[in-house]
């Protein structure tokens, strides 16, 4: 059994190169085994958001704070509440971010995955006319 403690873990910031606005990560790495499993606690500013990308497994992002706002490739805009789950298939070009007016927080949990970053989201799509 394995026991992460989020007080006890570091917040660093999100990658530039591969998100929009400031976010902050703590990463539970190696939370399982079997499927391989990485986990990360993401906190979004207002408007934040990551770039397009996908993951070769599938992704679940589970809101705890805030309103995400997230999108697939050819789809409209969507969102999120507190306590809502998204599923993300493999190979989804996909982003994921707060709302514009407010914060967000979720869970993205990732299971046999490894993601693959494209071009950041601009804000012509972020907020289309």
């Amino acid at each position: 059994m394995k026991v992460f403690t989020l007080a006890t873990l570091d917040a660093e910031p999100a990658d530039p190169h591969t998100f929009v606005g400031q976010a902050w990560l703590t990463r539970m790495q190696d939370a399982a085994t079997s499927p391989h499993t990485n986990v990360y606690r993401v906190k979004f500013a207002a408007g934040a958001r990551t770039n397009w990308h996908s993951h070769t497994g599938p992704q679940l992002l589970q809101i705890i704070e805030g309103v995400c706002r997230y999108q697939n490739a050819g789809e409209p805009i969507r969102e999120a509440r507190v306590g809502d789950l998204i599923v993300i298939e493999p190979d989804e070009r996909h982003w994921h971010g707060a709302a514009p007016d407010s914060p967000m927080t979720h869970v993205a949990i990732n299971l046999a995955a490894k993601t693959n970053w494209f071009e950041a989201v601009t804000d012509a799509q972020y907020t289309p006319a």
